[in-house]
This record gives C-alpha cells, structure tokens and sequence, in this order.
C-alpha cells in the first residue's frame, strides 16, 4: 500500500465550529486538516474573518500538531465575479501554509449566475495560473454538479494543460451528481488526479447520504488498488456529510472520524505523526 498524506476535511464537521473540528480531528488520531471556506456552507475559515480570528485559529492548530494541507474554497470558477472572491481564498490559503486549493467548476451551495461554460472556465483558470505560482499551490477541481465525474474534468484539465491545476477526485460525488462508480469512472481521469476526497456512499445514487468511511457501498479496496497501481500518492481527505437531516450531536461527528481512521488503518495506511 502506497503511503501519502491522509487528513480530514473540516466540513465534516459543518454546523459545528472550527474549534470543534480542529479537536475531534486532532483526537482521532490524524495530523493533516482542510480547513473549509466554502461561502453560504461552511465558513470555518473565510477571508472576511478579522486577522485576530484567523491568528487564534491558527495557533490552535499548531498547539494540536495539525497541519492545513489543503482549504475549500469553492467558488463558480465560471463567473468572472467570483473570481476576486476565489483570489481571496487563495491568499488565506497560503496565509494557512496550504498546498492545494479545492473548488467546483460551479458554486458549491449557493446559485450560480453563470453554469456549463467550458470555455469561459478554461480562460478563467488560465488567468489564475500567475496566482497560484506566486503563491506554490495547486487548484484541485472537484467533481462536483454539472463536472460530476473524472471524465468531464478532465478536458478541462487537458485544455488548461498547467501542473498546477488536477482534479480533486471525490468518491462520493461520482455516484451522487453523476451517477457512475468510482472504480469505473477513475480510470478515466487517474493520471490528473492530485487530490481525493475520500468519501463513502449509502442509500439511492442520488440521496444525500454520505456515512463514515466503510459504512457505505464505496468500494475503497479496489479505489486503493487503482492508485497504488498507477503510482498515484496524491493526499487524502476524508469527508462525511451524514444524512440531510445531518448528524445529531457532535459526539456522533466525532465518532464517524474516529470509525473512519479506524478503517484506513485496517486497510494498511499509517496516520499521523
């Protein structure tokens, strides 16, 4: 088994705080986190917030030995408006010391103004190339609504044609918004993939159902056997997104984190320090 970064993507922890999130992670066992900008979602971190906010933040996950890996900040890369407010997660990326920014091709959960256009979003991301040098990063696309599997982004990335933009591959969201399995769908795309987020499957394709990692019909196993075969290291990032009516405490939040570290840890993996 292939090693490589393994954290746990903060909007797990959605309707809870960033101090909530930063503790459970850090208690489970893992040292890697992705801090969560997501507008009108989950606003763990977000460029609006005052230089105090994000300084204690910060110093909170020094003190719990976990390291920003990555921060979501979802924007529609498709609209020109947006894409100043994406320029700002940016700098709070690279304020945090993160090597991959995470976004959809479209908003994430709010509406979006401008949607399917492929060629206006290769001339955006273009643009951002100059941003992302400056600031040694990577925008990692994830496979998200409209762009809801590997294949699709992929063209994407192969017009961009730039080593700082891969796609985040999320496992879950394949199923979800494009109704394919993983397991057939990434092979597609394995070569541009420079990021995952490793999420489980339960329920109807199209159910918000999203349970703890091996509770679900993801079939990691053979997911893990497609990358270590194409030699593929890129990190992970475990999101839960429970139910649509969510998790009932924070007690249960914390529990599915640990169940999750628990699975990969059957599966071979080492986490943490």
């Amino acid at each position: 088994m292939l090693q490589r970064i393994i954290g746990v993507n903060s909007n797990t922890y959605h309707g809870f705080s960033i101090e909530d999130a930063l503790y459970g992670i850090a208690a489970a066992g893992f040292s890697y986190v992705e801090l969560t900008a997501t507008k009108g979602w989950t606003e763990h971190v977000f460029p609006s917030h005052s230089f105090a906010e994000s300084v204690k933040i910060k110093k909170l996950m020094e003190k719990l030995k976990l390291t920003p890996f990555a921060l979501s900040g979802h924007c529609n890369l498709m609209d020109p408006q947006r894409l100043n407010d994406f320029r700002m997660n940016m700098e709070l990326a690279a304020f945090y010391g993160c090597s991959f920014i995470v976004s959809s091709a479209g908003e994430a959960h709010i509406a979006d103004k401008i949607e399917d256009d492929n060629e206006i979003l290769v001339k955006n991301l273009t643009s951002l190339l100059p941003d992302l040098e400056k600031y040694n990063m990577q925008l990692v696309l994830e496979t998200h609504g409209n762009h809801g599997t590997g294949a699709k982004l992929t063209d994407i990335v192969n017009k961009v044609h730039s080593p700082l933009i891969g796609i985040n591959y999320d496992t879950a969201n394949v199923v979800f918004y494009g109704n394919v399995l993983p397991e057939k769908d990434l092979l597609q795309c394995i070569d541009k993939i420079k990021f995952l987020h490793l999420k489980d499957k339960a329920g109807r394709a199209n159910e918000w159902n999203f349970p703890a990692l091996g509770q679900g019909y993801i079939n990691f196993p053979e997911i893990f056997k497609l990358l270590d075969s194409a030699k593929n290291t890129a990190p992970f990032s475990i999101e839960i997104e429970f139910t649509q009516n969510g998790p009932s405490s924070l007690e249960e939040v914390n529990k599915a984190v640990k169940d999750s570290y628990e699975y990969l840890r059957s599966k071979g993996f080492q986490i943490g320090n």
